[in-house]
C-alpha cells in the first residue's frame, strides 16, 4: 500500500518580542531589529501541517481532514489565535518565542493526537511572513 502525505493549512495571529532580557535596548534592536519592539508586534500566520500513512481502502483517504482540522484548533489555534507568545501560551512558557521554537511547539502538541488519527506527523510548517517560514520535522 502506498504511502500519501495530506496538508492541512490553519491561520493564527499572534504577538511576541524577540529580546533577551539582559541585553539593552541598543543590543536586542541591533541582533533582533524591530522585532524587538519593546510594546511587542503581531504577525497573522499560517500553519501547514503535513501528516501521512496509507490511504483507506474503502475512501481512498489518509485521515479525515475535518477530524485532523478540528485537532489542530483544539490543540494548537485555540491556544495561540489572538494572544501574546510570550504571555499567554502554556506550552510557549520558558522559550524565545522565534518562529523555529514555535515550529517546535507546535509538533509537541500535535505528534501524540495525530497518531490517533492512524496517521504520522511529518511536518509543521509556519509562515511568519510571507517571505519567511519554518519547517519541522520531528528530528
Amino acid at each position: 500500500m502506498p504511502i500519501v502525505h495530506i496538508t492541512r493549512r490553519e491561520r493564527f495571529s499572534a504577538a511576541h518580542k524577540l529580546s533577551r532580557p539582559e541585553w539593552s535596548l541598543e543590543k536586542n534592536y541591533a541582533t533582533f531589529g524591530k522585532c524587538s519592539n519593546p510594546n511587542w508586534h503581531g504577525h497573522n500566520y499560517v500553519l501547514w501541517v503535513t501528516v501521512a500513512g496509507a490511504p483507506d481502502p474503502e475512501t481512498s483517504f489518509v485521515t479525515d481532514l475535518s477530524e485532523l482540522s478540528r485537532l489542530i484548533k483544539v490543540h494548537v489555534i485555540d491556544h495561540l489565535d489572538h494572544k501574546n507568545l510570550d504571555l499567554d501560551v502554556p506550552f510557549m512558557k520558558g522559550r524565545y518565542s522565534s518562529t523555529e521554537n514555535l515550529a517546535v511547539a507546535i509538533w509537541e502538541q500535535l505528534e501524540a493526537p495525530v497518531k490517533g488519527l492512524g496517521v504520522v506527523l511529518k511536518t509543521v510548517k509556519v509562515e511568519e511572513t510571507e517571505n519567511n517560514y519554518v519547517e519541522y520535522h520531528g528530528e
